[in-house]
């Protein structure tokens, strides 16, 4: 009983803390119709606030909690107006859960930069001696984490309901344009609510800070907290957050009394899945009515298709050829032995990008879990060779046949999602995948890795060093290129552009929408674990953070920056964000940094890619004309 009660008081301590991060999601969510994946670094960015201002510059507690909490919410306000409101305009919701990640990973960047990679914690606000109640022990800092929970939910409750600037966030959340008409500054609503939001995610920070430990990345860990429990509770709903937090802590910490600790997030994760498949708006549903499948078909329509001509295509593709066929070579006589690795690891990502864009940008399936099929192709190769012997090829196609299987599941049970929720679907199966290959540490190696892994070797050769490797990895990126760029030109490469267009418009035209939306999800995740098996080979080792769900960050980065639908263009996202911090060393501790700008700013201004931008100024220069849209496809209609 003793042991049932002290499980039950923290998980809900825990799940205050999970309320207070959801609170943020779920306002955003009521006057935007969007999810902040950002809202995360914001508790970090408090707290890390709070420690600089009271225990390094030993300011009174109340004097540098209000400038945190002050600093913070122009942070907030500065990036609502500049970043966030002006994206709204331009960017569906799924569009604005890539957005937001890029922004989290801008906030990763920075927090690294200015506070370095060394963890935190803050100090307990009144003293470190727990409290003691029916011979219950209680963590000191636990009414002050109670406390603000109850306070914001009520500050929450009364603004919306009492007040004229509440109903004003109102109107906007359920009908924007009539609000407008109605002569609500819809675009003002929109900065104050991501301020508040900051300010409510700095809050929350600081008063955990003390119980927590505090990094440059744990903006993601609180993302995903606060996620799964504005989910589970109701992403449109105060009390559902709060709802959903609490539930979330008891689920953790019973989880980690009575099972494993190691397992405490996998039953959530699985539990947050079952829930965007069943019930996408949460227990308790708010009142949301936008249709938001109206942006989305805008938004893909606006796309148009950025192509060379013929000739240019040919002459572009001789030159990469006799670059990419001679690079060893040049490398070694200019002494840049040392980029030949970078650029195996460049063709590795550019082939898990390949079946990306097949998803993503001929289909219109926003995946944020794609790094996940690496982890299942690299992990069962690896578990093949290692621990059953047996040759790489077949471990090869061990993790095919199991990323297939996932990926069949996965696209079955979210095939009646659309826009943010199949974006958030995916990724947190990518989230689940991550905790598995931490928690299945007798078959992965755990938080340490996987080692003893051999070089790849088939019919008696053994791809062994850089030399080598570079001419397997590149050998299956021009297949692959060959492959998929008949595939797209073909009708079925045609059906999926229709799909991504106009999905109501294909269905109504006989397209089995779902048997195509499955297809692309088989091609994305066969090369993502063809990848994830070339990286385990070249590094003869694997760990969970070289396919974690940061990877996918980085992967969707890679494929905006270069540019969707065209194939090609990722390999200058891979180019950007792969061989440039290796050839220029002083940009390394900056990787982050530019890779949260690069995807915010690629998302705002080049929705088309840095791709679509050349051949855009090469047919100006030749003298070419646009290309025009072209008409949705009859072919293949059932």
């Amino acid at each position: 009983m003793q042991q049932a009660l002290e499980i039950i008081i923290g998980g809900l301590l825990q799940g205050g803390a999970f309320a207070l991060v959801a609170l943020g999601f779920a306002l955003i969510f009521r006057v935007t119709g969007t999810i902040n994946l950002a809202q995360g670094a914001f508790v970090v960015v408090g707290a890390l606030l709070l420690y600089t201002f009271h225990q390094v510059l030993f300011w009174p507690l109340w004097i540098a909690f209000l400038a945190s909490l002050l600093v913070t919410v122009i942070v907030g306000t500065l990036l609502a107006k500049f970043i966030l409101e002006p994206a709204l305009r331009k960017l569906p919701p799924s569009g604005m859960v890539i957005l937001t990640a890029g922004m989290l990973t801008l906030f990763e960047g920075a927090i690294l930069l200015c506070w370095g990679s060394q963890p935190y914690q803050l100090e307990p606000f009144s003293g470190s001696r727990p409290y003691e109640v029916f011979g219950l022990r209680f963590p000191t800092q636990s009414p002050w984490d109670a406390g603000a929970t109850v306070l914001i939910v009520f500050a929450l409750w009364y603004v919306l309901q009492r007040t004229t600037l509440g109903k004003a966030l109102r109107a906007c959340s359920e009908n924007p344009a009539a609000a407008a008409l109605m002569g609500i500054n819809v675009r003002l609503m929109t900065i104050i609510s991501y301020a508040v939001a900051a300010g409510i995610g700095g809050i929350a920070g600081m008063v955990i800070g003390p119980i927590v430990s505090l990094q440059f990345d744990g903006g993601g860990i609180f993302t995903t907290s606060g996620f799964i429990a504005v989910t589970i509770g109701g992403v449109a709903s105060f009390f559902g957050a709060v709802v959903g937090g609490l539930g979330l802590g008891l689920i953790e910490q019973g989880a980690a009394g009575y099972i494993s600790s190691l397992f405490s997030t996998t039953i959530a994760l699985v539990l947050l899945l079952v829930m965007l498949i069943l019930r996408p708006t949460g227990i308790i549903a708010g009142r949301i009515r936008r249709r938001e499948d109206v942006r989305e078909i805008a938004h893909n329509q606006s796309m148009v298709s950025t192509k060379l001509n013929t000739t240019q295509g040919r002459v572009l593709a001789v030159i990469m050829l006799v670059l990419l066929a001679f690079a060893p070579l040049l490398l070694n006589a200019f002494g840049g032995g040392g980029l030949l690795s970078s650029l195996v690891i460049a063709g590795i990502f550019f082939i898990a990008l390949l079946g990306l864009d097949v998803l993503m940008g001929y289909c219109g399936q926003v995946s944020l879990g794609h790094a996940a099929f690496m982890a299942t192709g690299g992990y069962m190769a690896a578990i093949c060779c290692v621990k059953f012997q047996l040759p790489p090829i077949v471990g090869v196609f061990a993790g095919l046949v199991v990323s297939l299987l996932c990926a069949t599941v996965l696209s079955l049970v979210t095939v009646k999602l659309r826009g943010h929720y199949m974006a958030l679907a995916t990724l947190s199966f990518g989230l689940l995948i991550d905790t598995l290959t931490v928690g299945l540490s007798d078959w992965t190696g755990g938080p340490s890795g996987m080692t003893g892994i051999p070089n790849f070797s088939i019919f008696g050769y053994t791809f062994a060093g850089p030399v080598a490797n570079y001419y397997l990895v590149w050998g299956v990126v021009l297949v692959s290129l060959i492959v998929l760029a008949n595939a797209m030109r073909s009708d079925f490469g045609r059906t999926l552009r229709s799909i991504r267009t106009d999905q109501t418009a294909a269905l109504a035209l006989g397209i089995d929408v779902p048997r195509y939306k499955l297809y692309a999800f088989l091609i994305g995740a066969a090369f993502a674990s063809i990848a994830g098996s070339l990286l385990a080979f070249d590094f003869q080792f694997l760990s969970p953070d070289m396919v974690s769900t940061q990877q996918s960050f980085l992967i969707v980065t890679m494929l905006v920056i270069g540019g969707e639908a065209t194939l090609v263009g990722p390999v200058i996202g891979v180019v950007l964000l792969t061989l440039l911090p290796t050839a220029f060393q002083f940009l390394a501790n900056y990787k982050t940094l530019a890779s949260g700008i690069l995807l915010v700013v690629a998302m705002l201004y080049f929705p088309s890619g840095l791709y679509g931008g050349f051949t855009s100024l090469v047919r100006r220069v030749s003298g070419g004309s646009k290309p025009k849209p072209k008409p949705l496809p009859v072919e293949n209609a059932a």
